[in-house]
């Protein structure tokens, strides 16, 4: 309903948001735009995915049909102050700062996370993402969707000491392998908006560190 009433009535351009799932479950990293649709995609969230590219498509078929001006953006995993932290809903790096700190609350001895840790996940600032959504409004006015990332990631096993080391938590960690992983790896080629001239500045420790402040904040409201 809104790409069609931003065609109908006039909006100059249109930015239509993706995600990384949308790609094959199994295709080359870093992921290229170009990869888009070249393979079956991952079970665990393909109503999802198939959602998303039904967007892109639709964006494209204005374009080419009326000249409109819509773009399609695909971003990494975002995270930040403002994430959902529910347990139940919440993607793996809030709820991982949320399990800690209610760890360390509790004076738990351990704490125990899905899968093995082994899988590579990329993980973006949200202040670095909003940057890159006005900075391509600006600058690009292509058809094609356009990656927005770090280029860089971390397995779960390591990012799960990164919140550890800095909610304090002093248990231990542990894997319950009987659970799914997921895909192995999720990493966007990032050299096209790259050559734009767009690049993150938020690195993981800065926007953890951020985002678990964010978090302690909100609960002693909440508490209150």
């Amino acid at each position: 309903n809104v790409i069609h009433c931003s065609w109908k009535y006039g909006v100059k351009k249109l930015l239509f948001m993706g995600a990384s799932c949308i790609y094959p479950k199994n295709c080359p990293q870093p992921i290229k735009e170009e990869y888009l649709m070249a393979g079956p995609l991952e079970e665990t969230s393909d109503a999802y995915s198939i959602a998303k590219i039904a967007g892109i498509k639709m964006c494209q078929s204005f374009n080419e049909q009326y000249r409109t001006k819509f773009i399609s953006v695909i971003p990494s995993n975002v995270y930040g102050p403002g994430c959902h932290f529910d347990l139940e809903n919440s993607h793996v790096l809030s709820a991982m700062i949320r399990k800690f700190s209610e760890a360390k609350e509790r004076k738990e001895n351990k704490i125990i996370f899905w899968g093995t840790g082994a899988p590579r996940r990329e993980f973006l600032y949200s202040d670095d993402l909003a940057g890159a959504l006005i900075f391509l409004m600006n600058k690009y006015n292509n058809s094609e969707p356009i990656n927005i990332g770090t280029g860089r990631d971390v397995s779960i096993k390591e990012l799960a000491r990164k919140i550890k080391k800095l909610i304090r938590f002093k248990g231990k960690i542990e894997w319950d392998k009987s659970k799914p992983d997921g895909a192995k790896r999720k990493l966007l080629n990032t050299k096209k908006i790259n050559a734009l001239g767009w690049h993150y500045k938020t690195n993981l420790e800065k926007g953890l560190n951020r985002t678990s402040e964010w978090y302690n904040k909100s609960t002693r409201l909440i508490k209150k």
